[in-house]
């Protein structure tokens, strides 16, 4: 298993990229969305991967941060999604909305990937939920657009008010999210 990559970025693909590592060119799988947020060519670069072997093939998979790659893993433990279908659904919607997407079983976020329709929208809020909800919970952070953004007192109130008065996690966390500068909330 090869966790990651550093070296220097040689080739900027469509989905994918190369980097050159001693003198040899490894072909990493990238969501789109990483695309733009890459140094520059001939840059110093460092990709954490998902080696993925078949009878017919070995692919690498790459992402900019363990987070990424964590939730990669999930989503292609789910039945029915593949490498590619993961691949995809993180390249039109981050791992946070992903995540706040499964709490809440916001369908319609979900099928904004490609080849996703309700039913397999609806397979993967299913078999996600507790695994999401764990990991939003330990990691101490809320789904939000703006990527992770550390819980502060008073949002942890706010959460626990709203959970503590009937509402699920992913509602709870939906209503903070709603809040104008909920980031600038203090005691």
């Amino acid at each position: 298993m090869i966790a990651y990559v550093k070296g220097v970025l040689a080739v900027v693909g469509q989905d994918s990229i190369i980097i050159d590592k001693g003198g040899i060119g490894i072909n990493i799988n990238v969501p789109v969305s990483i695309i733009s947020t890459l140094p520059s060519i001939g840059s110093e670069v460092k990709v954490f991967t998902y080696t993925y072997v078949r009878e017919d093939a070995i692919a690498l998979y790459g992402f900019m941060t363990m987070d990424d790659l964590d939730v990669f893993k999930l989503l292609i433990n789910v039945n029915g999604v593949g490498t590619k279908t993961a691949l995809g659904i993180l390249s039109a919607i981050t791992p946070n909305e992903l995540r706040l997407a499964v709490i809440s079983a916001d369908y319609k976020t979900i099928t904004k990937a490609p080849g996703i329709g309700k039913k397999s929208a609806e397979r993967i809020v299913l078999e996600l939920r507790d695994k999401v909800k764990m990991v939003i919970e330990d990691d101490s952070y809320i789904a939000v657009d703006s990527g992770d953004v550390a819980k502060s007192d008073s949002v942890n109130i706010a959460l626990e008010a709203l959970v503590s008065l009937g509402f699920s996690y992913g509602e709870a966390a939906k209503a903070v999210k709603q809040v104008d500068n909920y980031e600038e909330m203090d005691d």
